[in-house]
C-alpha cells in the first residue's frame, strides 16, 4: 500500500479527501493528514509517503518553496497540488518543479482520482530501490540526488534569504528554517550548486557590503565590522584578507580618490 500524505488548510477538504476517494482500490491509504504547511513538512518526513496531495497557498508559507524542498529531498515522492491559486505562471513554475498535477478547487472527482492513478502508475514504473530511496538516504547518511530543477530553485532561494540577512546574526539552521530543508540537505545542495560553502558566501556577501563603506573615510572600521554583521573586528580583517587579498586598512589606503571597488 502507498502511504498517501494530505496538507489543506480547510478542514472540509481533509475529511473529504479522506474519506470520498476509494484510496484502497488504488493500492494507498491515508496516513496522515496537516492543516498546515509547516505540520505537514513535519508529518511527511516522519512519514515518509509515496504520495502527497497539498495546497500551497496557506498562511506563513511560501508555497512554490515548499514544493522545491520536497522534490529535492524526495526526489520519487509524488506531489498533487490542490489549490484555489489560478496564477498560470505560478501553476508553471509548480509543474517545473515536478508536481504531478496542479488542480483547481473545486476539483471534480475524476481529476483527483486520475492524479492518483497518475502518479500510483509512475511509483509502480519505477524501480523498488527508487521507491524507497527518501527512507534509504536519511537511514544512510548517503549524499542527496545530483542538483534538479527543485534542486536549483532551492539554492537560489536560500541565496536571496542569505543576501537580504547576511548583515544579521545568520546561521545555516536560519536559512534552511526558512526553505524547509534541514542543514545538511541545504548545506550539500549550496556546495554542490556553487562550489562554496554556506560560510564561504556568506562571508563574501559582506565583504561586498563592507566595499562601499570602506570609501567613507569618516567610517571606522570596527563600526563598518558590526555594520556588515561582525562582532569581531579581527574576524572581519581576517575574512577580509582571505576575500580581497588586503586587510580593510589596505584596502582603504589603495582606493583612488576614496572610490569604492569590488571584489576581485
Amino acid at each position: 500500500m502507498y502511504r498517501v500524505v494530505l496538507v489543506d488548510d480547510e478542514r472540509l477538504i481533509l475529511e473529504g479527501l479522506s474519506k470520498v476517494v476509494n484510496w484502497q482500490s488504488m493500492g494507498c491509504m491515508v496516513a496522515g493528514t496537516a492543516a498546515d504547511g509547516m505540520e505537514g513538512l513535519r508529518l511527511i518526513r516522519e512519514l515518509l509517503p509515496h504520495i502527497v496531495l497539498t495546497d500551497i497557498r496557506m498562511p506563513n508559507m511560501d508555497g512554490l518553496t515548499m514544493l522545491a524542498a520536497l522534490r529535492s529531498e524526495f526526489p520519487q515522492m509524488q506531489v498533487t497540488v490542490l489549490t484555489a491559486y489560478r496564477d498560470f505562471d505560478y501553476a508553471q513554475k509548480a509543474i517545473n518543479l515536478g508536481v504531478c498535477r496542479y488542480l483547481l478547487k473545486p476539483s471534480r472527482m475524476e481529476e483527483i482520482n486520475e492524479a492518483i492513478r497518475t502518479m500510483v502508475k509512475r511509483l509502480e514504473a519505477a524501480e523498488p530501490s527508487l521507491q524507497n530511496e527518501a527512507e534509504s538516504r536519511l537511514q544512510s547518511g548517503a549524499e542527496p540526488a545530483p542538483i534538479s530543477e527543485a534542486g536549483s530553485f532551492l539554492v537560489n532561494a536560500a541565496l536571496r534569504y542569505m543576501r537580504e540577512h547576511c548583515t544579521q546574526r545568520l546561521n545555516l539552521s536560519d536559512v534552511a528554517e526558512n526553505v524547509y530543508v534541514s542543514q545538511w540537505h541545504l548545506s550539500k545542495l549550496i556546495n554542490r550548486h556553487t562550489g562554496q560553502s554556506f560560510f564561504d558566501l556568506l562571508g563574501k556577501m559582506r565583504i561586498e557590503r563592507a566595499l562601499p563603506l570602506l570609501a567613507d573615510p569618516s567610517m571606522r572600521i570596527h563600526a563598518i565590522a558590526e555594520q556588515v554583521g561582525y562582532s569581531d573586528v579581527a574576524h572581519f580583517s581576517k575574512t577580509f584578507k582571505k576575500i580581497v587579498g588586503k586587510t580593510p586598512g589596505e584596502y582603504r589606503a589603495s582606493l583612488p580618490g576614496g572610490g569604492a571597488g569590488r571584489i576581485p
